[in-house]
């Protein structure tokens, strides 16, 4: 059964992908930008539409949506606070998600920030780009094998992460509502506040619950980090006070941040806004903090891995939704 599909935040690199994976010939439209108020009005002549995080798929524009015709709505993320299920349910949508893609992506990014940070790469090549080309004491470093890093999250993510770090010889704690017997053959499981105040590195792998974790890294949360700890979070932006963390920089409580995630962030990710000044100054006093603060624009799914992954089963679960009037996935 055929259908026309369009897709919102499609870059030109994942254009092959697209058509490739495309086993079932769905009618398909790219659209490169994030969905907007701007570009909605693309969906028309489509039944599904297919988006990415930081693609509001609020009440207004579920309403618009369903008035073009839209029944069905798939994301290809893991997270799905961007729709607005009661919305989706009154107009009679079918919503569906992918529960997970390769963990290893944001694993290894998660990893990557961390290494940088720890042996002040990033600051370093901030030098020499200057052609300074000196030693400081700021490049004097610990090795990771002798650090301790903790996780905060063990789901098929933070595990990873977990063996990664493990794997360069670090000793590794984790924390977890649940732990698991496969996690407790990798990590050492304490309480949070152990996990805190333990770790070198610390590194948050936990889903976003609005109602539980908001903020859960608040200023009480890094009073109890070790001092000078790196703290990363390639989760949700929400699970961080920013303020909290400038504090925690700005006092030293906090050795450095490493972050693919920010409350907000539809207002600068993916766009480029050289020179000028930014809406939200929390975000600009974070970017001003480099290289003590290293941010990258949410890639940590950007690889060709957990991109097949995204959108294979996303077109699993439009022709599932279509042949069978179901997914597994469905929410």
């Amino acid at each position: 059964m055929s259908v026309n599909l369009v897709c919102y935040g499609v870059r030109d690199v994942e254009t092959e992908y697209f058509n490739r994976l495309n086993k079932y010939d769905f009618k398909t439209t790219y659209v490169k930008d994030l969905l907007t108020t701007e570009n909605l009005h693309m969906i028309e002549g489509n039944e599904a539409v297919m988006l990415r995080g930081n693609c509001p798929a609020n009440e207004e524009n579920i309403r618009v949506m369903a008035d073009y015709g839209v029944k069905y709505l798939l994301t290809r993320t893991v997270g799905y606070n961007h729709i607005d299920l009661e919305a989706a349910k009154k107009h009679g949508m079918k919503v569906a998600r992918v529960p997970g893609y390769s963990p290893n992506a944001i694993a290894e990014l998660a990893l990557t920030l961390a290494m940088m940070l720890l042996r002040n790469t990033a600051y370093t090549v901030h030098k020499t780009r200057r052609q300074d080309f000196t030693a400081d004491a700021q490049m004097f470093s610990p090795e990771i094998r002798r650090c301790t890093v903790g996780i905060v999250g063990t789901g098929k993510i933070g595990l990873t992460a977990a063996r990664l770090f493990k794997g360069l010889g670090a000793r590794v704690i984790a924390y977890d509502l649940y732990p698991s017997e496969e996690g407790a053959q990798v990590v050492e499981y304490m309480s949070l506040d152990e996990v805190i105040a333990q770790s070198d590195v610390l590194s948050i792998h936990c889903p976003y619950f609005k109602d539980s974790n908001h903020y859960m890294i608040d200023d009480d949360f890094i009073a109890k980090m070790k001092p000078g700890a790196i703290l990363i979070n390639t989760a949700r932006g929400e699970l961080h006070d920013v303020e909290a963390i400038i504090r925690g920089l700005e006092s030293g409580k906090i050795g450095g941040f490493g972050t693919d995630v920010l409350e907000g962030e539809q207002k600068v990710f993916f766009k480029d806004l050289r020179d000028q000044e930014l809406e939200d100054k929390n975000i600009e006093k974070l970017v001003k903090m480099f290289p003590k603060v290293i941010i990258t624009p949410h890639i940590g799914s950007y690889t060709d891995e957990a991109l097949v992954n995204m959108v294979e089963i996303s077109y699993d679960n439009l022709n599932d939704i279509l042949i069978n009037g179901r997914s597994e996935n469905e929410l």
